[in-house]
């Protein structure tokens, strides 16, 4: 089976949702309840799994969650292998997923320049200077020659 194949799709995607099933009935106090798998990759051979996991919250919590995942695969992988009929149960690698702390760190981020933009726009007005006015551009004479 190839890596990006259609069959290869539909694996990653079911053992996606039974993870994320699981996980939410996991009993150890380590795991968030906030706790998302964002992505599962499935090998082509079947015998490993990278299971990117998100937890909404500290990164201390993150860090439990990701020790009691750990201590708890082999139960996991056991309920995956009753849930899923694969011909391998693959040995599942968790990884810390902190791509949604960074997209939201990054948007807050670019707001915080928005804010500064409008507030430099504000002062330019309150001396009487027009934002507007492209007069103030210099035009680039190899344009001026059509």
């Amino acid at each position: 089976m190839r890596k990006n194949s259609v069959k290869n799709r539909r694996i990653n995607d079911e053992v996606m949702r039974v993870l994320a099933e699981i996980i939410r009935d996991i009993k150890d106090p380590r795991v968030s309840p906030m706790t998302s798998v964002m992505e599962a990759e499935v090998a082509p051979d079947l015998k490993t799994c990278k299971v990117f996991v998100s937890v909404l919250g500290s990164p201390e919590e993150g860090k439990k969650t990701m020790q009691g995942l750990r201590s708890a695969s082999g139960f996991i992988r056991t309920e995956l292998a009753h849930r899923v009929n694969l011909r391998n149960t693959p040995e599942l690698h968790f990884i810390l997923d902190d791509s949604i702390a960074y997209g939201v760190d990054m948007a807050h981020k670019i707001d915080q320049v928005m804010a500064g933009d409008e507030k430099a726009d504000e002062e330019r007005r309150a001396r009487g200077i027009d934002i507007n006015d492209t007069s103030a551009y210099v035009e680039d004479p190899e344009d001026s020659e059509e």
